[in-house]
Formats: C-alpha cells, sequence, structure tokens
C-alpha cells in the first residue's frame, strides 16, 4: 500500500497490535474518525474474547502520536478518534508532494503495455470502441501514477477478408455501383469513395484523429499483415495437429476451453487466432513484462487462448492479462437513439462528442465497471448543470480555482489551526488521504470506475464544507486555504485519471 497518511495510522496500530490493521470510515462521526476490526480476527487465534483482544488494542492506540482516544464498540471494534493535529499533518503530507500524491507505492515498476481499441479499419470508430479507449486509457493512467511505465499500442487488423470487403466497397461506390452482398454501406464509403487511392490508409487517419480528439494518443501501433510474416517460424513451435484439411492448435491441452483453427483448409490463410500468436510474441520479445489486452465482451473466450499460447511457447502466462467490457445503449428522451449523421444504424464516436462533449463522453464511458452495460441519458450528460455528475465534479475544481485567485497575495502557506476543527473540515481532510487507497485498489482491481465515484464524494464534502464556512477573511484563513489546494490537487488528479478536463472557469 502507498505510504499515505492512514497507510501510516495503520502501520503503527498493526505495530501495537501485533497484526496487519485494516482502517475504515465509520458511517457515524459518533464513531470516531477511522475503526478497525482486527480483533474480531485475533480473538480466535489469542483464544480471547473479542472484546478482551480490543481493549488492549485500544490501550495500544490511545499512545499513538495524533491518536486522542480509542473505545471499544460493539463486538469488538475498535474505534479512533483523531486529534486536529493529526489531520492537519495529513493535510500537510499532501500539500508537501501535491505533483506526486496518489501515486506509488507499487514495489517493483513493471513495464506495462495496454493495446486497445484496435478496430479494424473497415469504418469510423463508434461508441463501443470508445468505452474500450476510455476504459484501456484510463487503466494506463493509474498504473502510470502508480510508479509502472506504461506504453499505449493500437493493432489494426489490416489483413484478410474483411479488408478485401471493404476496398471492394469502396471501388463499388466508384464505379457508381452497389457494394458487394457482404461489403460495406453508409455515407462514409461514398465520402472514402470521393478520394483518390487505397481508402485503408485513409481509414486509419480518421480512427487516429478521432482517438486523439478523445485524448487517447498511442505510443506505438502494429499492423497484423506484418505479424503475419513470422507464422512461419512460430506455428511448428505450438502444439499443433491436422484435422479436415486444416491446422489446429491443441490448445484445450493448455488450459483453453477448445482447440483453435490457425490454417484454414484449402488455402492454408491464416486465421485471426494465428495472427494472435505472431501478436503475442512480439508483445512479450519486446520486453513488456505485462501485455494487457482490453476487448468486448464477445472476445471471452480470447482470455485463455492467450494464456495457453503463452504456455505452449514457454512464456508464463501471467504476464497475459484481457480484461472485458459491455456494451453502451444511448437514451435520449426516454428512448433508445442513435446519433449518427452518416450512418443510421451505428453510433460514431464523433458524433457522440459531438453531442455531449469530450469530457462527459470519457466521464460516462468509465464511470461504470466494465462487467456492466452502460445505460446512458444523452440528455443528461449533456446538461450543464449540477445534476450532471461531471459538471458537478468540475464545479467544485472551478470554485476552488476562483477563491485561490481571489487570496490575498501574502497569505501563508502554513497550515495555521486559529480554533478546533469544524466537521466539515475534518470530514474533508479524511475524504482527501484516501487518494492513495482509491487509486491502489483501482490499479489492483482493473477497475477504473471506483475514481470518478471517489471524486463525486470529494465534491460532495467540499461543497458541505464551503457551503458552512468562510475561506477568505476568515480565523482560519491559512489552514482552509491549504484545505481548498489540496482539495483541488485531488479533484484534478480524478479528473485526469479518467481522461477529463479540471477547468478553472466555468
Amino acid at each position: 500500500m502507498p505510504a499515505d497518511p492512514v497507510s501510516k495510522l495503520a502501520a503503527a496500530l498493526a505495530s501495537a497490535a501485533g497484526a496487519d490493521v485494516e482502517l475504515e470510515r465509520p458511517g457515524e462521526a459518533e464513531h470516531g474518525d477511522y475503526a478497525t476490526n482486527v480483533a474480531l480476527r485475533l480473538a480466535g487465534t489469542r483464544r480471547q474474547a473479542p472484546r478482551e483482544v480490543a481493549a488492549e488494542i485500544a490501550e495500544a492506540a490511545a499512545g499513538l502520536e495524533g491518536v486522542e482516544r480509542a473505545e471499544v464498540a460493539g463486538p469488538g471494534f475498535v474505534n479512533l478518534f483523531l486529534r486536529d493535529e493529526w489531520l492537519s499533518a495529513a493535510l500537510a503530507e499532501i500539500l508537501a508532494d501535491e505533483d506526486a500524491f496518489g501515486g506509488g507505492g507499487v514495489g517493483e515498476p513493471e513495464r506495462v503495455q495496454v493495446e486497445m481499441v484496435s478496430a479494424n479499419p473497415t469504418g469510423p470508430l463508434h461508441v463501443a470502441h470508445g468505452r474500450n479507449g476510455a476504459y484501456g486509457d484510463a487503466i494506463a493512467r493509474l498504473f502510470a501514477l502508480a510508479g509502472h511505465v506504461v506504453e499505449r499500442e493500437y493493432y489494426y487488423n489490416d489483413a484478410g477478408g474483411q479488408m478485401d470487403r471493404f476496398r471492394a466497397s469502396v471501388e463499388a461506390a466508384r464505379r457508381g455501383e452497389e457494394p458487394p452482398e457482404d461489403g460495406y454501406r453508409g455515407a462514409y464509403i461514398e465520402d472514402l469513395a470521393a478520394l483518390k487511392g487505397d481508402p485503408v490508409p485513409l481509414m486509419l487517419k480518421e480512427i487516429e484523429t478521432s482517438l486523439e480528439r478523445f485524448r487517447i494518443h498511442f505510443d506505438s501501433f502494429r499492423r497484423q499483415s506484418e505479424l503475419e510474416l513470422l507464422l512461419p517460424e512460430l506455428l511448428p513451435r505450438l502444439d499443433t495437429y491436422e484435422k479436415d484439411g486444416a491446422l489446429w492448435a491443441r490448445s484445450s491441452a493448455h488450459g483453453d476451453d477448445e482447440d483453435r483453427v490457425l490454417l484454414r483448409s484449402g488455402d492454408r490463410s491464416p486465421t485471426y487466432r494465428a495472427a494472435d500468436v505472431a501478436y503475442l510474441v512480439d508483445k512479450l520479445d519486446r520486453g513488456f513484462d505485462r501485455a494487457i489486452y482490453v476487448l468486448g465482451a464477445d472476445h471471452h473466450g480470447t482470455r485463455n487462448w492467450y494464456a495457453a499460447v503463452a504456455r505452449m511457447l514457454g512464456y508464463d502466462p501471467e504476464r497475459v492479462e484481457v480484461l472485458l467490457y459491455q456494451m453502451v445503449n444511448l437514451t435520449k428522451g426516454g428512448e433508445q437513439t442513435r446519433l449518427s449523421r452518416r450512418r443510421g444504424d451505428i453510433v460514431f464516436l464523433d458524433d457522440f462528442m459531438d453531442e455531449i462533449g469530450v469530457d462527459a463522453a470519457r466521464w460516462y464511458l468509465v464511470n461504470r465497471g466494465p462487467d456492466q452495460t452502460i445505460d446512458l441519458d444523452v440528455d443528461l450528460a449533456s446538461e450543464r448543470s449540477q445534476k450532471n455528475p461531471v459538471y458537478y465534479v468540475q464545479y467544485a475544481h472551478a470554485r476552488i480555482a476562483g477563491i485561490l485567485r481571489n487570496a490575498p497575495d501574502n497569505a501563508s502557506n502554513k497550515l495555521l489551526l486559529a480554533g478546533p476543527l469544524a466537521p466539515e473540515e475534518r470530514e474533508l481532510v479524511k475524504r482527501l488521504a484516501e487518494l492513495p487507497s482509491v487509486v491502489a485498489d483501482a490499479v489492483e482491481k482493473r477497475g477504473p470506475q471506483g475514481v470518478p465515484a471517489y471524486a463525486i464524494r470529494v465534491a460532495d464534502d467540499f461543497h458541505r464544507f464551503y457551503h458552512e464556512h468562510r475561506v477568505l477573511e476568515s480565523e482560519q484563513q491559512e489552514f482552509r486555504l491549504g484545505l481548498c489546494r489540496a482539495t483541488r490537487t485531488v479533484i484534478a488528479r480524478c479528473l485526469g485519471l479518467v481522461g477529463v478536463d479540471a477547468p478553472d472557469r466555468m
């Protein structure tokens, strides 16, 4: 865990208790600032009643620096009540390292690759690709903040039957003919037909432009057509067999759900599963400690396939992760909607960004767990009011920026306490101190949705504090300005982790 103020307090209590301690925020303020159930866990091994163990731990906790008192509650909980000085020191710790607060604590940094979106260049990106990108990019940002070295990659499936049909569809449009029966249709095909040359590079350029607008910058690109050149060398290293004229991988013997076709019968052309083999080797041989694939839920079988390939080729399968996400449904006016102006049956990502903005698009495509289908209300997402959660959090940041702009030039940066802290001040400091554990949990679970949920709670606590207490020209001005600066830092970090701007004015 990161060495943040709460973790340090937990470590000090663990040393006194002789066991690992996890601290939680009680639901009611009268139950203290933090609580632990460690006595309930220790009672069996110590052969004591839980409340007896809790009493011993409470006595030890009362002697820790910053603890005003400790009480035994319920069947064996220990509640800690902290001094104002501990909260002030916690706030000072946040301010002392604003650029890095929330990160670190990973132990040995890894070189991590996150491969995401990777849509076939047969058409513009749609909203499901946007969820892939928002989710994958947030994972990459979390890993980077935690201290890992992260690279983002896009894999172009630029070979095979789909690409042949795409090119044939554009050529048919150029001749004024209907596309092939299994070809591609839509106004974007007509747009491409009006341009000269191979439509694939044109489509790739449009995809890259959309992703840059969506605030996803890729460090590298790989093409299926180039990787397939490695297959003659790689396929003999796999556990394979011939059946019905095709070459199969005996992947079920290595942890996969079933065996997979690598070379088709007849023309012996490689399947996309064969291309997967070349791409996985390419990733791992470039020295990535961890290769993360972000894929739609319809690729659930791929998870075990990649691990099986790694085993067959002698790589550690733990180096490979497959993260899956569910679909996105859009509603407007209470009914399912399609925003696309160019093709009625698909919601293109650019149209989606035009409708609700990049900030809202990034927020709403991350703020649900990847295992949940997103039902997105376009009317709410585009609304500039505090009913819209992304606007609500951004507004808190802008409000703080306004306070700090109006602070006197000679305002002290020292966290001077002119009196006891108010409950709203205490709650806000404790909330800010949670950021390192929120980030660590999101990294461990590969769940960036915890970040926007936490950002809303920070904004809630700040707005409560702001409505109850004056900042400028108050007796607690120095401390409250520091509290505002730290809150601005935490909100900006949360917004940045999900690819959302932190505006100073709204």
